[in-house]
């Protein structure tokens, strides 16, 4: 791997240009730096906050404990996870949450393939990915929702991109129902209540 550098936005750059980057690349990064991966350009990612864990654990529980209760097969993975979103070499993520019910993309090393479900809870370093460079990567490999939790301005954006629709914009005090499982209800502010 070329001698590389992290700059600006969590975007992590190496001298060999944009662009042009691959797995294997990401896959021998040293232990403990972990990135991601889209068309071919390298975004590093910074540790999560307190916040960020609690979040990712008490959605993680509430979906699992659903998926048990209706004895299904989806899996519920939490980061770190690779995914290989296109199947190639030049687009590789890490989401918070992965929800993949076709068992058949898992295997030990990761998902290969779109996940049918992507929730990523924002932190200050990652809401570039997360709002602007993710929404089209997701959609253009296959993935058939993809969720936005971001603590600080209390909302959650859904996007339903098996649909040409707007994504709609919850609040904390909302109740969500996720479209791969209808009959699933969030509500952020059960979480608020416990952890505040």
């Amino acid at each position: 791997m070329e001698q590389s550098a992290i700059k600006g936005d969590g975007i992590f750059m190496s001298w060999t240009g944009e662009g042009k980057h691959t797995v294997e690349e990401i896959l021998s990064l040293p232990e403990g730096e972990r990135a991601e991966l889209l068309d071919g350009e390298i975004f590093g990612m910074g540790a999560p906050s307190r916040t960020h864990q609690e979040i990712l654990m008490w959605l993680s529980y509430h979906i699992y404990d659903f998926i048990k209760k209706k004895k299904g097969m989806c899996r519920v993975i939490q980061a770190p996870f690779g995914v290989f979103l296109k199947k190639d070499d030049r687009n590789y993520v890490e989401p918070d949450i992965s929800v993949i019910c076709d068992l058949d993309k898992l295997d030990e090393k990761g998902c290969h393939g779109a996940p049918d479900w992507i929730i990523e809870i924002v932190s200050p370093s990652s809401k570039t990915m997360d709002y602007y460079k993710k929404p089209d990567a997701y959609k253009s490999a296959g993935v058939g929702e993809y969720w936005i939790v971001d603590a600080s301005k209390e909302i959650v954006v859904v996007y339903d991109l098996s649909e040409e629709e707007a994504p709609v914009v919850y609040r904390f005090t909302d109740n969500i129902k996720p479209h791969v499982f209808p009959e699933l209800v969030l509500h952020f502010g059960e979480w608020q209540k416990k952890e505040g």
